[in-house]
Formats: structure tokens, C-alpha cells, sequence
């Protein structure tokens, strides 16, 4: 939620953070003995198989019950991890992992170099159907494997040694370490998986642990969850947390009620509470590199192959009223497709979002939207647009879909109604295009723009909305294919794609979300990743 071909998103809505404090009625000194958070979701795990993970929650998860090659320091910046050193050559275009001999699986299974090349082939082979799987096409074959022209066996994965791992590239990637620290890149263990099968990742007791955690007390579709801490990992000395008690809370309000009254460390904040505590200690406004935006479906509703008609929607939308009236949380009118943090020009220094603004695409004008719907009509011969809106239960998503409904609502003949889904069925009728109109957040996992703009390529597992351009898909193609080596060249052809995406309508970005947070200053070493999984607990502790 790039290499060419998408990204995270993870499709993906809300992920939130909320630690309450270890058991109520102890004293703080007993229950920080104990090492004990509860943490809060705003959505429900959809799996644990890290092939298969597309949504936020989940990979926040697997983040903390594995490990991988490198590990994001409290900066984000990568830093070995499973491998104890690295080399680099063929014009950076070869990578050498010398692994820990020490480390092990939550089951006393060594981790080798096989279980990456395993994990890495099991991701594209075609039958696992992982939509993440074009994060790894800067691999040697991987596209091809994937498109089932080749063998997984021709991946350019392979191990050298039992602890010797190499892996070769297409090109040179500037941003593959951080790929490497991301649950995707993770190894996986094969025995295991092949012992569970179809189950493998679907409960807690389906899974097996590389990392600080260990998954328990989740049974596939259950509110609550806990991470232990694991015994058998390679670092557990630097682990301080015993336990991590999730649950999850679409609202917010029950956990502000109990940090309010002293018995949680976080909360996740609405739009009220973040004026009622932003100038307080421990607020943090936690601005993610996160895009919530309206998707049309041209499959669908005919209406929407028409791009007047599509313009008209996106200025019938004020954006500014979202941000500031409805949301209030420090959420953001957003410029484009790109959020900021994604870049900057290499050679004026610019960011992304300015660089690639069309105005016109995010602007607020009632009056032109009408216009343009009246001539979307004549043009089409159609004469009225009624719609289901489909969101997500949680409370941001829900004031979302109600702005919408109201705006959109005010346009000639068009009809809105709202159907809101638990998020992991959201999740699975947005993957198969089953929607008319429908609110999807994209979260980033690394600091580029092709990180978003590949969703919109041709051939994405994400593109689902019958959106097609011939020019962006050609910039893409030439952006990572012919200028991958020349930054100055690659940032204007990706400039120029994002101008294509958003003067056709193919998306309408609504806002940057924020993802506002109070917490106790006796919750220590928080760090929050805004382009890419969010949390990581492996250094968390109580004072």
C-alpha cells in the first residue's frame, strides 16, 4: 500500500492506538512490574498470513510477532535485524544477508536463509493470490512468475547457505531496505504453513512467530487478542513488555471515558476531543501518510465512464468542511492522490504534492458541479444517479460517508444512501469490485510517491474501479523501467502521471487523515511510523 505495481494498504481504512493500563484496580507500580498494555483497534484482524495481509491492523500484527532482514529504528530508518550483515553489488542491483545463527521460531525451528526464499515464493506464486505480490516484481522473475510465465523456483531469491541469503534485483532500489523491514518481506516457515494449510494464518494457534510476540487468543473473527512476549526470540533481552491485550473499538468513546478517569495510558481522539486536549501534554497529532478518498465504480454504474460526471462529484464535495467541521482531528484538505511526506523534487527540493497539484481536482464549486453533471447527462442520456455509499463502521469512516451523502445528495437527481459493513467485510467486497461508490483510505509503507500511484497502474490487484489511461500507465512504465537511475527524469515522469490520475477523475481525494492520540507520559518509547505499519511495541515499556 511500488515496486512497480502497488501498494498498501494497505485499500485500507482506519488503524488506531489506544493503550489502557494493565489491571485496573493495581497500583502503578504493580501493574508496571507486570510489563502490561492493552491496546485498542479501531478494525478487526483479517489474517495473519503475511502473504495474504492487506489491511493495517493485520500488519501491525504481524510487525510484532515477526522479524525480518532489517527492523525500523525509533527514526524509521532500517537497521539489521535477522541478517548481522549485508553487501551490496552488481551495480547495486545484488544484495548478500548473512543471517543470526541465533534466531529461532516461537516453535525452536532455526530461521535459515530457505525460510525467505520460501516466504518470497510462496507470495508470488499465482495460486497464493497475494495482492501484494507486485511489491516483490523488482525481484529477478518475480513478475513473470506471478503472471504464471515461469517457476517460483526461478525467483532471484535463492540460499547460498543455511545463513547465507542473496537476492537479485531487476534495478537498483533506493527504498529496498525499508521493503525488507516490512511484514511482507518477513520469512515464513514451511513447515507450518504446509502442516495448517488452507488454515495457516486464520487463528492464533495457526501461526508461528519470528519476532518480539507471540499471537494468542484469536480465533478469526473475534474483537480481542493478545500478544505475549516471545521467548525464543533472538533479542527478547531488549523486549520489556510481557503483554500487549488488544481489542478492538470502532468508537472511541468508551477509551477516552477510561483514560479520563485514570485507568488507561492512550487514547485514539474524535474531532471534540482533540480541541478539548491539544494543548495538553501527551497529545500528538500523529498526521499519517494516509489518502481517504471516494472511489467511483465505472464497472458498475454507467454513469461514471462519463468524466464530466465524475468531475462533477469531486466539486460538489467541500473538502475544507470534511477537514475542519466534521472530522476536526487534525485530518487535512488533501492536494492530490499523494499525501506530503512522499518526496521531493531532487532538484528544487519541492515537495510532491506541489509539484503534481491540480487544483481543479480537489476544489469546491457547487455551481460548476451542476453544470458539468447537466452536461454529463446530455452526453450520456442518462437522467439520474442513485447510488449506495459503502463504508466502514468505525466512527470516522461513518461522519465521512454522512458528509458525502449530504453533499452529494444536493446535486440534480442524484440519490445517496449509506451502507455501513463491519471493516474486514469492507475489505473483502472492495478487493472484489463489489461496490458502487465506497470510502477507501491507502496508507503508505514507504516515503515515494510510486508507493500510491501504482495502485492505479494497469494490472494492479487494487485497480478495481474500471479506471484505464494508456499515458499513465505509460509515465509508470518509464518512471520505473527506463528512468529508475535518473531522479531528476523519474520525478517528472511520476509528477506527470499523478497530473493524469487526478485531471480524468480517476480517484476523489478527500483528506490526509490524521490519527490524533493522547498518551500518558509513562508510557515510554511510542513511535509512530507515518508511511508504513504504525506501531511496533518491541521497544515500548512502563515506567
Amino acid at each position: 500500500m511500488g515496486i512497480s505495481k502497488k501498494l498498501l494498504s494497505i485499500g485500507t481504512i482506519a488503524f488506531s492506538a489506544i493503550i489502557l493500563a494493565a489491571c485496573g484496580n493495581q497500583s502503578s507500580s504493580t501493574a508496571n512490574k507486570k510489563q502490561v498494555l492493552n491496546w485498542s483497534e479501531t478494525t478487526q484482524l483479517s489474517t495473519q498470513d503475511p502473504s495474504l495481509a492487506t489491511d493495517t491492523t493485520s500488519f501491525q500484527a504481524l510487525l510484532n510477532t515477526g522479524d525480518g532482514l532489517y527492523r525500523l529504528d525509533k527514526n524509521n530508518k532500517p537497521k539489521l535485524s535477522l541478517a548481522t550483515k549485508e553487501s551490496t553489488s552488481n551495480g547495486g542491483k545484488t544484495y548478500d544477508f548473512y543471517l543470526r545463527k541465533n534466531a529461532k521460531w516461537s516453535n525452536g525451528d532455526p530461521i535459515t536463509a530457505k525460510d525467505f526464499v520460501y516466504s518470497y515464493r510462496r507470495t508470488v506464486t499465482p495460486s497464493t493470490k497475494s495482492q501484494m505480490a507486485f511489491y516483490l516484481y523488482q525481484i529477478k522473475n518475480a513478475e513473470a512468475i506471478n503472471k504464471g510465465q515461469k517457476k517460483p523456483t526461478s525467483l532471484g531469491v535463492t540460499a547460498v547457505s543455511k545463513y547465507h541469503l542473496r537476492i537479485q534485483l531487476t534495478r537498483p532500489l533506493s527504498y529496498f531496505k525499508i521493503l525488507l523491514a516490512w511484514p511482507l518481506f518477513f520469512p515464513q516457515n514451511q513447515k507450518v504453513v504446509k502442516k495448517y494449510g488452507k488454515l495457516y494464518g486464520t487463528q492464533a494457534k495457526y501461526t508461528v512467530s519470528s519476532g518480539p510476540f507471540t499471537l494468542t487468543k484469536w480465533n478469526g473473527n473475534n474483537k480481542t487478542w493478545t500478544l505475549v512476549k516471545n521467548k525464543n526470540y533472538w533479542d527478547a533481552k531488549d523486549v520489556k513488555l510481557t503483554k500487549v491485550n488488544e481489542q478492538v473499538s470502532e468508537s472511541t468513546t468508551t477509551n477516552y471515558n477510561l483514560f479520563q478517569a485514570g485507568k488507561a495510558d492512550e487514547t485514539g481522539l474524535t474531532g471534540e476531543q482533540v480541541a478539548a486536549n491539544k494543548n495538553k501534554a501527551g497529545y500528538h497529532a500523529r498526521l499519517a501518510s494516509d489518502i481517504r478518498r471516494l472511489e467511483l465504480n465505472e464497472n458498475k454504474v454507467k454513469a461514471f465512464k462519463n468524466l464530466k460526471i465524475r468531475q462533477a462529484f469531486s466539486y460538489a464535495i467541500n473538502r475544507n468542511q470534511l477537514a475542519n467541521d466534521v472530522l476536526k482531528d487534525g485530518s487535512i484538505p488533501t492536494k492530490g492522490f499523494i499525501p506530503s511526506g512522499m518526496g521531493t523534487n531532487p532538484k528544487t527540493g519541492a515537495q510532491f504534492e506541489n509539484d503534481a497539484y491540480v487544483k481543479s481536482a480537489v476544489s469546491y464549486n457547487f455551481a460548476k458541479a451542476k453544470q458539468l453533471l447537466k452536461e454529463g447527462y446530455k452526453e450520456t442520456g442518462i437522467k439520474s444517479i442513485k447510488v449506495t455509499l459503502l463504508t466502514s463502521d468505525d466512527d470516522s469512516s461513518k461522519q465521512t460517508a454522512e458528509f458525502l451523502q449530504s453533499q452529494l445528495d444536493r446535486l440534480p437527481n442524484v440519490d445517496v444512501s449509506i451502507q455501513t459493513i463491519p471493516y474486514t467485510q469492507l475489505i473483502t467486497r472492495q478487493t472484489a469490485g463489489n461496490y458502487q461508490i465506497t470510502v477507501k483510505n491507502w496508507q503508505a509503507v514507504f516515503g515515494d510517491p510510486i508507493n500510491f500511484l501504482d495502485v492505479f497502474e494497469k494490472g494492479s490487484s487494487y485497480l478495481n474501479n474500471g479506471w484505464n489511461n494508456a499515458k499513465f500507465n505509460k509515465l509508470l512504465n518509464e518512471s520505473e523501467n527506463v528512468y529508475g537511475n535518473n531522479p531528476v527524469k523519474r520525478w517528472a515522469k511520476l509528477v506527470a502521471a499523478e497530473k493524469v490520475l487526478m485531471k480524468d477523475q480517476g480517484t476523489i481525494p478527500l483528506v490526509q487523515v490524521a490519527r490524533p492520540q493522547l498518551l500518558k507520559t509513562t508510557v515510554k518509547d511510542v513511535s509512530f511510523n507515518p508511511t508504513g505499519v504504525p506501531y511496533d511495541f518491541k521497544n515500548v515499556y512502563l515506567k
